[in-house]
């Protein structure tokens, strides 16, 4: 250990040595608020690398040049005195989440319909995200701090943070990939993922600097759940936001690509006011034993019809997946594996997420990593 390192290390916990603190990634996690009953660690058995220097953990997003959330005035929240009302109809925060219904507003005999709500309450499953909801990937609207019901309401599920410890490891072939140390039920939250929220054009600019498309586009995840060409709100009329988790993020930054994940996306909005910058909630939709590798689809919901449009050109820079599914059109004993360019256009010292080799599953357009696969009947 460097005598500097071994310094730090020392130090941890004392006053003074305030530089490498802050530059430490072992100090950034501690940070975090839910790191005293649900830590975050780091470990590699497999070579040398170690995550590098200019990564920075945080625990919350943050918005860049150009971007703001809502200003006060357009803000509210629910009027509910107890948590518990915040399940049915009362709840502001549940307006936009209502059962489809072929009779207007009740149920066919005069019986108010009921909101949706997106959690159970109640027993072992309570703050899991409900079957319909899990199954239909429609977005989670949450209470938050603006709303009058307490801390411990049972829809701040999101809000309250991450609730099971996490373990970065790396991996034989893939890079660095993420582990639950306990075991995870269907339906739970996992965590947020995080990064800077900037604009469009910033988007495009950092796309252009990094000089592979691809690999920048392995970090940058649209903000487009509620884009609307005719939205009365003109932030999610145009171009969506977008958050950049390449150099700043949290734990779920590592997660890898699977073509039978066990992980999924949802748009979750505190406040309505700020659907243009609604969280990215990962939740498992499946249960998950202790130890197993944490993996989403990163290109959810695009259609092996588009393979045809992709650049040919292009095609021969693409990663080979090595996500090992039985549902990988890659194929567990795909010959092109053994032919996969060591950095394959990432940075295979700090990060290298397993893409698909399939043309529909491994080029992604800018601003196709996004929530608008969940639905079928929208275009990516």
């Amino acid at each position: 250990m460097a005598a500097r390192n071994k310094e730090h290390f020392f130090q941890h916990g004392k006053k003074g040595n305030d530089e490498e603190k802050a530059d430490c990634h072992w100090c950034q996690i501690r940070s975090f608020r839910t790191h005293p009953d649900f830590p975050v660690t780091i470990v590699n058995t497999v070579d040398d690398a170690v995550l590098k220097s200019d990564f920075m953990f945080t625990d919350e997003s943050v918005y860049g040049p150009g971007v703001e959330p809502a200003r006060d005035e357009f803000r509210s929240g629910c009027d509910c005195n107890d948590g518990e009302d915040c399940q049915y109809n009362t709840c502001h925060c549940l307006q936009e989440m209502d059962e489809e219904s072929d009779s207007g507003d009740d149920d066919g005999y005069g019986t108010p319909r009921r909101k949706i709500y997106a959690y159970h309450t109640h027993g072992t499953k309570r703050g899991h995200l409900r079957s319909d909801v899990l199954e239909s990937r429609a977005p989670i609207y949450e209470c938050h701090d603006g709303c009058a019901c307490g801390p411990e309401c049972p829809n701040r599920v999101v809000e309250r943070g991450r609730r099971i410890p996490l373990q970065i490891f790396r991996t034989e072939n893939r890079g660095w990939g993420v582990r639950s140390m306990v075991d995870i039920k269907r339906g739970q939250f996992i965590d947020k993922y995080m990064g800077e929220i900037i604009t469009p054009e910033e988007a495009d600019l950092r796309r252009a600097q990094s000089g592979i498309a691809q690999r920048k586009d392995v970090y940058l995840f649209a903000l487009d759940k509620f884009s609307d060409p005719d939205s009365p709100d003109e932030r999610l009329r145009g171009p969506p936001l977008e958050v950049d988790g390449e150099f700043m993020s949290g734990p779920t930054r590592f997660i890898n690509h699977s073509c039978d994940p066990n992980l999924r996306i949802f748009a979750r909005v505190g406040d309505h006011a700020d659907k243009h910058i609604h969280d990215l909630a990962l939740f498992a939709i499946k249960d998950i034993p202790k130890g197993d590798e944490l993996a989403f689809d990163y290109v959810d919901g695009v259609d092996d019809s588009d393979k045809d449009a992709f650049d040919p050109e292009m095609k021969k820079d693409m990663t080979v997946c090595l996500c090992g599914s039985k549902k990988c059109p890659s194929g567990a004993a795909s010959e092109s594996r053994a032919h996969v360019k060591p950095d394959a256009g990432h940075d295979a010292g700090l990060y290298s997420p397993a893409i698909c080799a399939d043309a529909s599953m491994a080029f992604r357009k800018p601003r196709e990593r996004s929530l608008k696969p969940g639905y079928a009947d929208e275009p990516v």
